[in-house]
């Protein structure tokens, strides 16, 4: 078993129930089990900045999928969801990126973990954070990243576990 973080985020149509499904869609997974939920954040849109505001959260899971496997199970999800792939950095009803798997490092064609420029982005810092305080990114702890990250215009919305009360 391998335990993972996944960023999840949104912001068209009701991205937080789109996020609570997607979570239960992990859960439900008999490979995937769920092992916590952060806090639930509004986050300004990053990179295409003409874009309504982002939810966002990360899940830290345990698998027996391999980074492969689950970048698989991810992306069914995003589709059963209703995601569609028009623009880089565009509007999304669903998101879902692997941010860690394990302490691997993976460089292969569509799979990069840890993700690209997490240690750019607030929005995915932050709940990394929330799940996994001890996580080390790049040689850092993720807190230090988050210090030096930009959380400009995030709100927390709610607190861990907002998902078991969708």
């Amino acid at each position: 078993m391998t335990r993972a973080v996944l960023g999840l985020g949104g912001n068209i149509g009701d991205s937080r129930k789109l996020l609570a499904a997607a979570i239960e869609r992990l859960a439900a997974d008999p490979d995937t089990e769920v092992e916590a939920v952060s806090a639930l954040y509004l986050t300004p849109p990053w990179g295409k900045v003409d874009q309504p505001a982002f939810l966002n959260a990360a899940v830290l899971i345990e698998t027996s999928l391999t980074a492969r496997r689950l970048l698989d199970t991810i992306l069914s999800i995003e589709r059963q969801l209703g995601r569609e792939r028009i623009e880089r950095w565009g509007p999304r009803r669903i998101d879902i990126d692997i941010l860690l798997f394990g302490a691997l490092s993976i460089d292969e064609p569509g799979l990069h973990v840890p993700h690209p420029r997490l240690t750019e982005r607030a929005f995915a810092l932050v709940p990394l954070q929330d799940v996994m305080p001890d996580a080390i990114v790049d040689g850092r702890r993720v807190g230090e990243w988050v210090a030096s990250s930009d959380e400009e215009g995030m709100q927390r919305l709610a607190e861990p576990g907002w998902h078991e009360e969708a």
